[in-house]
């Protein structure tokens, strides 16, 4: 099936291209770069840059790259310290919508869907004694970090098994719990289910079409990438997936993610307040603004994105046609991201 299902995408891009002729929207170069915008400076000014950029340092926010695009282009980059574009950057978090994203195709190929049970999944990790709780957990509940389990699960020996024994406390879909685990478990369902390894699966799905290389994701023991973190990828490649996302998953031209997929993983799917209830919700606090299929909402109306510990971040902001990927290492991520509200999100007209 998943022979077919390449072939079958890469017949739909061609066609697409063939069909939209001179008008399709290239998103590479020939080196398989975002395109450069050769009149950046008066599209973004370069004084919200400095800024941005002084505002980091004098929070102590340690900034390490940024990346701005708009309209297809980037205007903005920048690389502090030891970074470089060629660095790999641990993104911590980041990696969660990454591995949602391969979830997306997985379900697109009639290989596992939302309301799919994790138990039915691996029936052979479910203890003789458990929470009838645990029963009612799917695949829906793994990515919108509603699992029902109030604390998050230890490791263990078998990370699954680990996470089979976990008490479920809560009715699975009641409350948002953040839960690096339930995003582990999404890895081991999409390695059992495509009978490849997370990052393999997602090579020729979407590392190649965005020329994404030099990637790397660290595995567990077993040898399952651990997908709620661990993947390695440079500033442009984040920019990258989230310019995929702000094209809805169409990239040069033809549709690369499913369709509908991307609205479906950005909106909010859960509240995302201290205990899960809307009524939680700050107006100004960028983690209480609802939370997708592994997503952030934003306190921007319309902006939403993935982001990772020590200020890792890519941003979407579709009613400016833009992405904002950044790369720190700060122990402050609510100051830091208020500095982009602030500073770079005026500046993209």
């Amino acid at each position: 099936m998943n022979k077919l299902f390449i072939l079958c995408c890469a017949i739909a891009v061609a066609m697409a291209a063939c069909c939209s002729g001179p008008q399709a929207q290239l998103d590479l170069d020939a080196d398989g770069r975002l395109l450069r915008a050769e009149d950046a400076a008066t599209l973004f000014d370069p004084a919200a840059l400095d800024a941005f950029v002084d505002a980091a340092a004098g929070g102590n926010h340690d900034l390490r790259s940024i990346m701005v695009v708009q309209h297809g282009k980037v205007v903005a980059e920048e690389w502090f310290g030891p970074a470089a574009p060629d660095s790999l950057n641990i993104m911590y978090s980041v990696s969660k919508s990454f591995t949602a994203t391969a979830v997306g195709f997985a379900i697109a190929e009639g290989l596992v869907s939302l309301d799919d049970r994790v138990v039915d999944l691996f029936p052979e990790k479910v203890p003789a004694e458990h929470s009838p709780n645990l029963d009612l957990m799917t695949v829906r509940n793994l990515l919108t970090m509603s699992t029902g389990q109030v604390k998050e699960p230890a490791r263990g020996d078998d990370w699954i098994a680990s996470f089979m024994a976990s008490p479920v406390d809560d009715i699975p879909g009641a409350n948002f719990r953040y839960n690096s685990m339930a995003t582990f478990m999404l890895s081991a369902i999409v390695q059992k289910t495509s009978g490849q390894k997370l990052s393999d699966y997602l090579a020729p799905r979407l590392f190649e079409p965005l020329a994404i290389e030099g990637y790397r994701w660290d595995e567990n023991p077993d040898g399952i990438c651990v997908g709620g973190w661990g993947l390695w990828i440079k500033t442009e490649d984040m920019a990258k997936f989230g310019q995929l996302f702000l094209r809805k998953g169409v990239w040069n031209g033809g549709q690369l993610l499913p369709e509908g997929w991307v609205e479906e993983a950005s909106t909010s799917k859960i509240a995302s307040g201290p205990a899960g209830h809307e009524a939680d919700r700050a107006p100004d606090n960028d983690w209480s603004q609802g939370y997708g299929y592994q997503m952030w909402r934003c306190s921007p109306t319309g902006v939403y994105r993935a982001d990772g510990a020590r200020g890792q971040y890519i941003i979407v902001i579709p009613d400016r046609d833009a992405v904002v990927a950044i790369t720190s290492n700060t122990d402050d991520m609510p100051g830091e991201i208020a500095l982009v509200w602030q500073h770079i999100l005026p500046a993209l007209k």
